[in-house]
């Protein structure tokens, strides 16, 4: 193509979860409720971790900081959408669709990085007890999730790095609610074939590794608690059950469209509400 032809793509348009008015009334209702069971929800916990002097643990100190990453999580996208409902014209400028991609990633990556140091965090407890206390003291805690906020930003800044230059200048309709780097980098002046699937490789890779090391370090946590007395078996299974479900309901969505895609827009979008919506939802419940 011609440089003297390109301009320059200023905004993108949201086509959003659905077209019907009526539709988008009750989801904006739907959607404003959540967001704000969400939000209390995760401030609640927080501030009951907190105050609660019982409560005072490195494992509730971990689900502190994972309740703060959920909810942020969430607010990137959440509150755009629940606008979206009522407006017309539901544009996002270039740069608000870059600070979408960047805080996605940016929580997204930490989260995953947490749900690790949280299986962690099990694992010293219940496969070594007696050294629980000096293995997950305060420093250590505060510098696992330091590890998971660095993660999370250098792989945010690693895509953002290459998503910024890339030449926007044809088509701007982006089929979802949020700016998600594989429908992004779709409208890109270029063959983005390969690059959509480095892109995909470079959010799936790290996904799948965490994801393998949560199933490796909770199957090794579940056969030493079959060895273990009944009562403490009961309650190291009903605190693993907690972090299992939560890494089921975290990494399935993420594996389905950056590992697995299946280029179902429906699917693609109901997936995309589970893990930036119903997961940070169902957290506080969970815990």
């Amino acid at each position: 193509m011609d440089a003297g032809n390109l301009s320059v793509v200023s905004e993108f348009v949201l086509l959003g979860l659905c077209h019907s008015w009526t539709m988008q009334v009750l989801l904006l209702l739907i959607f404003f409720m959540l967001y704000l069971i969400i939000v209390f929800g995760n401030i609640a916990t927080i501030i009951l971790i907190t105050t609660d002097p019982h409560l005072h643990s490195p494992m509730y100190f971990l689900l502190a900081n994972l309740s703060f990453v959920d909810m942020w999580l969430c607010s990137v996208t959440t509150p755009k959408m629940i606008i979206d409902f009522v407006r017309e014209n539901k544009t996002i400028s270039f740069g608000g669709c870059m600070c979408q991609v960047l805080f996605v990633r940016f929580f997204g990556g930490g989260e995953m990085v947490l749900l690790v140091v949280m299986a962690y965090d099990r694992y010293v407890a219940i496969c070594k007890p007696l050294h629980y206390s000096t293995i997950m003291n305060l420093q250590k805690c505060i510098g696992l999730v330091a590890t998971s906020w660095t993660i999370g930003f250098v792989h945010a800044m690693s895509q953002m790095a290459v998503i910024v230059q890339l030449p926007f200048c044809g088509p701007r309709e982006i089929d979802s609610f949020f700016c998600d780097i594989p429908l992004v980098i779709k409208l890109a002046c270029i063959d983005s074939y390969n690059l959509g699937i480095l892109m995909n490789a470079d959010s799936g890779v790290p996904a799948m590794t965490c994801f393998i090391v949560l199933l490796i370090s909770y199957t090794y946590i579940l056969l030493t608690v079959r060895q273990s007395s009944k009562a403490g078996a009961s309650r190291a299974l009903s605190t693993c059950t907690a972090h299992i479900t939560v890494v089921l309901l975290f990494f399935g969505p993420c594996i389905f469209i950056y590992v697995w895609p299946l280029s179902i827009t429906w699917v693609d979008k109901f997936l995309a509400v589970f893990y930036s919506v119903i997961t940070p939802l169902l957290n506080p419940a969970i815990y």
